[in-house]
């Protein structure tokens, strides 16, 4: 099994396309998933991946306006 390396803040605000304080809003409102070592911030990107795709997913008609009934 191949370990996931721990990226930085930077590097997940890259990921992310987000800035540095959109990011700590996320962790502290939303529950971004982001664990502090010592004064940095450190991220697994599959589990931000995850928590990003469960917040973002869209199903039945949510997301798309009126239904056509």
């Amino acid at each position: 099994m191949i370990k996931e390396k721990w990226v930085s803040m930077d590097e997940i605000c890259k990921h992310l396309g987000s800035s540095r304080d959109t990011v700590k809003k996320m962790i502290n409102t939303q529950g971004l998933p982001g664990y502090k070592i010592d004064r940095k911030w450190k991220f697994k990107i599959s589990e931000v991946d995850s928590w990003v795709r469960s917040k973002t997913r869209v199903t039945g008609t949510e997301g798309r306006g009126k239904s056509d009934d």
